[in-house]
């Protein structure tokens, strides 16, 4: 192993715990509230828990656009640019928490026309938002931080962070819960508290390992026009980049559930491998975000080549390795989520569909970390944008003929689509020369 895949290691294997973690927060409110004796607390957590993702998922530019503009600055080694990046998004983090909270009413009432909760779930849902919004501040600040600590090429310290924040959430909402009976508004307060509890960790991490960078002079320019219509361009396009998944993904999970509960449950199944499959990957794109990044901020392109070439051997790698196991264990692993026999039997005839998501969305995700690291993000939302223009005249022309068939081959085709385009991007733009 030579000393290029030393470094993709060192950042992808924390950030690949990070991830599996994440997902933890809302299952273990899950499994809190699953023992509290009605299925309308499941419900409203389920549908709180939706809609702190999709709101969050929408302002993850925060955590990407601090990421590569980060890892540049460091390849430069101007530190001082380094610090005002991360006072700059962090400043920008507070602002949209903000205007979260002002905005909590009309917010919360928007999102549950959409997913349109059935009456006993509609109010439990609307107190478990009410409540969880007042953590923002600590989430998207967490974003801002980690993309910070991502781009300074240390992923140690936001596993750490991700792993203490659901050990928190579990003792505070048991506590809550069965200790003071607070149902629904103590799982939420746990949530909060962990939040918090994360946000403060970090800034203490922070101080703790970064706090000579503070002797720069770094408070002038902070917020200078230029450069804050640099990093708001930025993350404008990665906005847009994810509006445009997000629009898919909704409409995928609407699609399936216009078919039927057994079908809906099927693809929400499959969705399980793809999910895992995205962890996974993710963390080799945060190597390629910070190491990319870096080497191209110092303008030393012999190692970003080869930084590139490698992170796609361990794409392949890990291609491989995936749909290997997914062929060999993908039913027993479905059979391990559901016991219900019309879903089973329902999920032998699209499985297949499952193995073949490695490959589809492999270069995807490499491709969006590289063009985070070297901040190519206009790349990132014309290959989204193609992608689901490619997606949606799938499902027009596919699913009638085909059925479910035809909506998982749009949804391969999104993901491939992205790959291919970013490659050619990445080739036209002569990114490599």
């Amino acid at each position: 192993m030579n000393k290029t895949d030393q470094q993709i290691l060192k950042i992808a294997l924390p950030a690949i715990v990070t991830n599996i973690t994440v997902p933890l927060l809302g299952l273990v409110d899950t499994a809190i509230v699953g023992h509290m004796g009605a299925p309308a607390y499941i419900g409203a957590v389920a549908v709180g828990s939706m809609i702190f993702n999709l709101v969050y998922w929408v302002f993850g530019f925060l955590r990407m656009g601090t990421s590569g503009m980060t890892a540049q600055a460091r390849g430069r080694r101007d530190l001082t640019d380094v610090v005002r990046l991360l006072v700059r998004s962090a400043f920008v983090s507070l602002a949209v928490a903000l205007i979260l909270i002002v905005l909590q009413v009309p917010l919360c009432e928007l999102m549950l026309q959409l997913i349109g909760p059935t009456p006993d779930v509609r109010p439990l849902a609307a107190t478990y938002f009410y409540m969880v919004v007042w953590g923002a501040p600590a989430s998207l600040g967490l974003f801002a931080l980690t993309g910070w600590l991502i781009g300074m090429q240390n992923t140690r310290l936001p596993m750490f962070i991700s792993i203490l924040q659901n050990v928190v959430n579990i003792l505070i909402s048991l506590t809550l819960v069965y200790g003071l009976d607070m149902k629904i508004e103590g799982v939420a307060l746990g949530t909060v508290i962990a939040q918090y509890a994360g946000l403060l960790t970090g800034i203490a991490l922070l101080w703790r390992y970064y706090r000579r960078l503070w002797r720069e002079r770094a408070v002038d320019g902070i917020f200078l026009r230029s450069e804050m219509m640099r990093f708001f361009r930025v993350n404008r396009d990665i906005f847009l980049r994810t509006i445009f998944l997000v629009a898919v993904n909704l409409y995928f999970t609407s699609a399936g559930a216009r078919q039927g509960a057994v079908i809906l449950a099927v693809n929400t199944l499959l969705m399980q491998l793809y999910l895992l499959f995205s962890y996974v990957l993710d963390g080799f794109a945060y190597a390629g975000e910070a190491l990319g990044g870096k080497y191209w901020g110092a303008r030393n392109k012999p190692a970003f080549r080869t930084t590139v070439n490698r992170l796609f051997g361990w794409g392949a790698f890990m291609t491989i390795l995936f749909t290997t196991v997914y062929v060999a264990g993908g039913m027993p692993f479905l059979r391990l989520l559901t016991d219900e026999p019309l879903v089973v039997d329902a999920s032998h005839d699209y499985v297949w569909w499952a193995y073949l998501i490695p490959l589809a969305g492999m270069a995807a995700f490499i491709w969006d970390g590289i063009f985070i690291g070297i901040t190519h993000t206009r790349g990132m939302s014309q290959s989204s944008f193609i992608a689901a223009v490619a997606f949606f005249l799938g499902v027009i022309f596919l699913m009638e003929p085909m059925g479910n068939h035809g909506l998982w081959l749009s949804m391969l085709l999104f993901l491939a689509m992205r790959g291919i385009v970013q490659t050619l991007i990445y080739v036209c733009n002569q990114v490599a020369k």
